[in-house]
């Protein structure tokens, strides 16, 4: 986990206003880390990690529950560990080439990977105004070398990975962690993400407003909804 001790920006007037009913001002953003901020730098890595295992019978949402509980709960020496223990988690021996292309893909997508064209300066923005919050299920291999690359760190007053907390972010001491650093309230502060089952219900099951980046237009049926992270500034000005 990672803090930043920077003193809130409140001496000018903001230039995105959030509020919500009964008066009360969104003081801090949480913004969830692939697909949101950071775009994969190969397609889907859990879903190809589902391919590769041959684990395609399986219910998506019950893999990607054993895989995370499996890889981004905790440390490991490195990405061959890290797998030998998805594989155990999933009860299969995959022979030795097919954990060197796992690791391979891996690494692959957080080597590639690279902010979405707006979120530099969207974050730059958000910052003159809010507390920014990261939370990410992640391991300890991929999404702190990107924040580094980018310089993306400052941009966070903290940032939540679940190999370091323990927790997942679906779990609701995730959200709860974020809310007591600051001593504010769920209605003070709204989710972005581009999950509907990892970001979005979470947050809303724990009274937090939440706003869905939906790149690929599929979720229309989806009352708070952006396209992209830029366009946050109209939605929350409505």
């Amino acid at each position: 986990m990672f803090l930043r001790n920077d003193i809130f920006n409140t001496s000018h007037i903001p230039k995105i206003h959030i509020h919500k009913k009964g008066g009360l001002m969104i003081k801090t953003i949480i913004f969830d880390f692939w697909g949101t901020l950071v775009e994969n730098g190969t397609y889907s890595p859990v879903r190809q990690v589902r391919n590769i295992l041959n684990l395609r019978d399986m219910l998506f949402s019950e893999y990607i529950i054993k895989l995370e509980r499996a890889m981004m709960l905790r440390k490991f020496a490195d990405l061959k560990e890290a797998f030998e223990n998805v594989c155990k988690e999933f009860a299969i021996s995959p022979p030795p080439y097919k954990l060197n292309t796992l690791i391979g893909m891996w690494n692959k997508n957080w080597l590639l990977a690279k902010p979405y064209p707006e979120t530099i300066q969207l974050l730059g923005e958000l910052k003159k105004n809010y507390k920014l919050v990261l939370i990410s299920n992640t391991d300890n291999f991929s999404v702190e070398p990107v924040l580094k690359k980018f310089d993306l760190e400052k941009y966070f007053d903290l940032i939540l990975l679940s190999y370091k907390t323990g927790i997942l972010k679906t779990d609701k001491q995730m959200f709860e962690q974020a809310l007591k650093n600051f001593g504010i309230k769920p209605e003070e502060v709204i989710m972005v993400g581009d999950s509907i089952e990892s970001d979005i219900k979470p947050a809303e099951e724990f009274g937090i407003k939440a706003v869905l980046v939906d790149r690929r237009n599929r979720r229309q049926d989806f009352p708070n909804r952006i396209l992209k992270l830029d366009e946050i500034k109209s939605f929350l000005n409505q």
